[in-house]
């Protein structure tokens, strides 16, 4: 099956976890095209997607909604997944979805959402975002679950698998 596998990011880690989720996907057989939000023309032509987002301030990144905006007819008509990266720490914080999680599922009937934990990399941080990243005490590290995403992504493989069967 082709699959677009897209994800917005301000600083690269959640590309890095979308190119992650596209590879699991071309590992189990089907075609997975990763792509930033701003590059799909087009989304007839796949037979599913992934798309997620980086959370800053309990909301996803305007790329990745607009992606599902501009695009929400087509991707109704096929399986949909969404998944946001952004709690840091251990354990991991905030705890809750992303504010707009549930709207963005309804908009294109994603058939499910997952949040995994992030990554902070002060080096990479503007002004502002260092300014929000001290005030809240967020700890600098990757705490990006690797073995979640790929078995994720490996679920989702699965799921379209047995869709095509």
């Amino acid at each position: 099956m082709k699959v677009l596998v897209s994800a917005a990011s301000r600083h690269g880690a959640t590309v890095e976890m979308a190119a992650n989720i596209g590879a699991a996907l071309q590992a189990a057989g089907h075609d997975a095209f990763v792509l930033a939000p701003d590059e799909v023309q087009r989304v007839d032509g796949y037979d599913a997607a992934v798309i997620g987002s980086g959370v800053y301030v309990g909301k996803w990144l305007e790329p990745a909604k607009d992606l599902l905006a501009r695009h929400k007819v087509a991707l109704s008509e096929i399986p949909v997944w969404l998944f946001s990266s952004g709690p840091i720490g251990d354990p991991p914080k905030p705890v809750e979805d992303p504010m707009d999680a549930a709207p963005l599922v309804a908009l294109v009937g994603a058939r499910e959402h997952r949040t995994f934990p992030g990554m902070v990399d002060r080096k990479r941080l503007g002004f502002g975002e260092k300014a929000l990243v001290a005030a809240v005490h967020a700890a600098e590290g990757d705490y990006r679950p690797w073995d979640e995403i790929e078995a994720w992504a490996q679920s989702i493989a699965a799921a379209l698998a047995a869709d095509r069967a």
